[in-house]
């Protein structure tokens, strides 16, 4: 216990300013919800249907783009600061082929957005929308790669201050366009997608102008960094597909619920979403942490490093469980006046309040298994967990009962229940391994 809590102070330090970087990051996804919400309840479950298209693009970018922190921090830890800086080159060079593929093919997506079975009304309004949060995701993936680099080297609070000053911005800029302020046309839910376009990309531009400092950023090409990236990134970034992709499955089974269903189905996982970046931050800090420490050859505290994280995680989302249980109705009057929608997403976030503890053990063990640039098996264990378990108990309970709504998230809280015991076991085993 004594190493443990030893360990935890040095992760939590790097874990804050990625906790608050994180949240502010949904702070502005959230920011736009609210102002959606109080446009109608067509606009907001457009905007809902567009994030869960937009997640599982950007959530395999992520994944392919994890490396550079993984292995920047190897390198720190190493003492390599020229192969740090090189992570960083190949990592900037990757996310922009991947930023510009992904917006071609949600381009091309969204000719077919009919056939996707959602009410007639919704995907009238949201073709504008949807092409302007896809254009934002290459300023998102470039941000991403350099804040990696920043965090891997120690400097965290850098990307953070600047996703923190984005969120004000966001705001604002939501605020004119939506409604027509300061001579500005008003946009309704188009007017979002402007601010978050213009958000997203001032942020990337400052912190590219920060960077422009660090020494060696200029280089030629070695493709063994890139064939390293892509024999981990490809595998977590498949396993992030299969965990989003149930997500989005779910936002697409909620249309058939109806608009109401999809409605309430974003306001719950707007909540959700938002407390799960707590351990999202600290599963980053514990990968980073991890991959230094084996730079540094001290592999007796790796597993003091996992469950200490995995440890305050618990006790962090047992605290957010409570307050989803006890103030669901609350947090959803912040984002819409129909009464329906408030009831529905106060139940919806009951069901929250039981996986938020599995949530968090299965991201936080996650991010330690990257740390040990262990990929392929729990690629395998996320497929297992959403495409076996969570999404075939979320329709047969949904379509086949009278739970509906309700019964698609009991189903993807079985997915994570199942994910959070096997990628904690396997955590824990190859721990073992490596201390012996």
């Amino acid at each position: 216990m004594q190493a443990v809590l030893k360990e935890l102070r040095p992760t939590l330090a790097l874990a804050l300013p990625m906790i608050v970087g994180q949240v502010s990051q949904m702070l502005i996804g959230l920011s736009d919800n609210a102002f959606i919400g109080r446009v109608g309840t067509v606009e907001l479950a457009a905007a809902a249907f567009t994030h869960g298209i937009f997640g599982m693009f950007y959530i395999v970018g992520i994944g392919l783009l994890l490396p550079v922190g993984v292995f920047t921090a190897r390198d720190h830890g190493a003492g390599d600061d020229t192969g740090c800086v090189a992570w960083l080159r190949h990592g900037r060079a990757m996310s922009l082929v991947v930023g510009i593929t992904a917006l071609a093919l949600l381009a091309g997506l969204s000719t077919q957005l009919h056939r996707f079975g959602q009410p007639p009304e919704v995907v009238a309004v949201m073709k504008p929308f949807y092409l302007l949060i896809a254009a934002s995701l290459i300023p998102t993936l470039y941000f991403q790669v350099q804040r990696q680099y920043l965090d891997a080297m120690g400097r965290p609070w850098v990307g953070t201050s600047i996703m923190l000053a984005d969120i004000a911005l966001n705001a604002l800029l939501n605020w004119i366009f939506i409604w027509g302020h300061l001579g500005a046309p008003a946009l309704g839910l188009t007017g979002s997608g402007v601010a978050t376009l213009i958000a997203r990309t001032v942020a990337v531009g400052i912190i590219a102008l920060w960077l422009r400092r660090e020494p060696g950023t200029g280089g030629g090409w070695e493709w063994i960094r890139f064939r390293a990236m892509l024999q981990m990134g490809v595998p977590a970034g498949g396993s992030l597909l299969f965990e989003s992709g149930a997500f989005a499955a779910a936002a697409l089974m909620m249309g058939w619920l109806g608009a109401t269903a999809l409605a309430a189905h974003q306001i719950a996982l707007s909540c959700a979403a938002l407390t799960f970046m707590v351990p999202l931050g600290l599963s980053m800090a514990t990968s980073i942490r991890i991959s230094k420490t084996l730079g540094e050859g001290r592999r007796d505290v790796l597993c003091a490093i996992g469950f200490g994280s995995l440890g305050l995680s618990g006790v962090v989302m047992l605290t957010f469980a409570v307050v989803f249980m006890t103030g669901g109705a609350w947090l959803a009057r912040g984002f819409t006046v129909d009464s329906a929608v408030i009831t529905l997403a106060a139940q919806l976030l009951g069901v929250a309040a039981l996986f938020q503890l599995f949530d968090g053990t299965q991201v936080v063990a996650s991010g330690a298994l990257r740390g040990l640039t262990d990929v392929k098996v729990p690629t395998v264990i996320t497929f297992v967990a959403y495409w076996l378990v969570s999404l075939p108990v979320g329709y047969l309970l949904a379509f086949h009962t009278g739970l509906s709504a309700l019964g698609l998230w009991i189903g993807l809280a079985s997915g994570l229940a199942s994910a959070a015991v096997l990628l904690g076991w396997r955590f824990h085993r190859l721990t073992r391994k490596l201390v012996i």
